[in-house]
């Protein structure tokens, strides 16, 4: 059915990197599910008045508040495919992460709210005051359709949201699956109730309601650390390296920033190292041909700084190799860059960045003084200047 749909309503369905097919696709879904709950609920609503049977009205009136979440996620995919303008030059592809976030909120208080509905109801059940739950079979029968539909709802939603790479779709098919547990609740009360006399509505609510919890403080960790920049995947900082390096010419890559602006839109700079050798006009022709690359065949906006570097001076590489090593025995996951040879008459200073990951229990200080106490067991007018950074990965 999930392609069908996909066949019939998306052109580019195939396109998964395409900004604009994520969105058709995610309005597409919202749109689905509107529907199928505006039908669970006129159900629900109608049978629930016509039998007198609260739980089932209940239960159509929850799917009502689903249409809440699903037009949210339309609204939210209509902003994020608006063009960037003067206010907004990066565009408004994270309204699609403020979007997820609503819907991960919405989540969570439809758990809260079971939650304190359950314990009331068990509370109630060891103090006798329990009301029966009827046992009817037009119950059983509009229960077990909305379990199946809002079933199909969260392997439809889930589906696409990893196809395409959409929170906002996985955020929903959270929001389906919670569903599930509840209208699965109340089902297998009715039940088990009937057949036992036990009313185990107030358990089975307190266990749903904790799974819908988790799933919606996962989809709303995630959302919030797109917002506010998380780092970027490995794959894709590694897959930038390794495009950038193919370019003939290229002898480092370093400070590389990825900035995230949405599912498919990401901002990045890096500095490349050249052979001061050769020619500025020859060494930017290539810079410019690396940026164009980057603009035309993916969704990273590319900026790049020029660092040339001096190439055959032995005494320079002898004092670079040196410092490496120390560095390395220092910890495996340090390296240098932009590394420079001034000299005096008196000593020489060997000006380099020094690149630590964010985990390191060093202090700049710390990393300085023990380099310069390495270094001066092979080079006593040798000084060292490095600027300790933090870097990705």
């Amino acid at each position: 059915m999930t392609n069908l749909l996909l066949k019939i309503f998306i052109k580019n369905r195939n396109d998964t990197e395409n900004a604009a097919t994520r969105d058709s696709v995610c309005k597409m879904s919202g749109i689905v599910c509107i529907i199928l709950n505006i039908l669970l609920a006129a159900a629900k609503i109608v049978a629930g008045a016509l039998f007198g049977l609260v739980s089932v009205l209940a239960d159509g009136m929850n799917n009502l508040s689903d249409c809440g979440s699903n037009i949210v996620s339309v609204v939210g995919v209509t902003l994020a495919s608006k063009p960037a303008d003067k206010g907004h030059p990066y565009g408004h592809r994270r309204a699609e992460y403020v979007a997820a976030m609503v819907v991960a909120f919405i989540v969570l208080v439809v758990a809260v709210e079971l939650c304190i509905e359950s314990v009331t109801k068990i509370v109630d059940t060891f103090k006798g005051n329990s009301a029966e739950i009827p046992f009817e079979i037009v119950t059983i029968v509009i229960l077990s359709v909305s379990v199946l539909v809002k079933l199909w709802m969260f392997f439809f939603n889930r589906k696409l949201g990893r196809r395409y790479g959409s929170d906002l779709l996985k955020a929903t098919s959270i929001d389906s699956i919670s569903d599930v547990g509840a209208t699965s609740a109340v089902l297998v009360s009715v039940i088990i109730s009937h057949y036992t006399g036990f009313n185990i509505d107030g358990f089975m609510g307190v266990a749903v309601a904790v799974v819908i919890a988790v799933a919606g403080i996962k989809i709303l960790r995630e959302t919030y650390n797109n917002l506010i920049g998380a780092a970027p995947d490995e794959k894709l900082v590694e897959s930038v390296v390794a495009r950038i390096k193919q370019f003939s010419g290229v002898l480092g890559v370093h400070d590389l920033n990825i900035h995230n602006y949405g599912p498919d839109k990401y901002y990045a700079s890096v500095h490349v190292e050249v052979d001061s050798s050769v020619s500025v006009l020859e060494s930017h022709d290539m810079i410019d041909q690396i940026e164009r690359d980057f603009a035309e065949n993916t969704n990273i906006t590319l900026v790049i700084h020029l660092d040339p570097i001096v190439i055959g001076d032995a005494k320079l590489d002898e004092y670079k190799a040196e410092v490496e090593k120390i560095v390395v025995a220092m910890d495996e996951h340090f390296t240098i860059h932009d590394f420079r040879m001034v000299k005096g008459p008196t000593h020489t200073n060997l000006i380099f960045d020094l690149a630590v990951h964010y985990d390191t229990k060093f202090t700049a200080q710390q990393i300085t003084e023990y380099i310069q106490r390495e270094i001066n067991k092979q080079y006593s007018d040798v000084y060292v200047v490095p600027t300790v950074e933090k870097q990705i990965g």
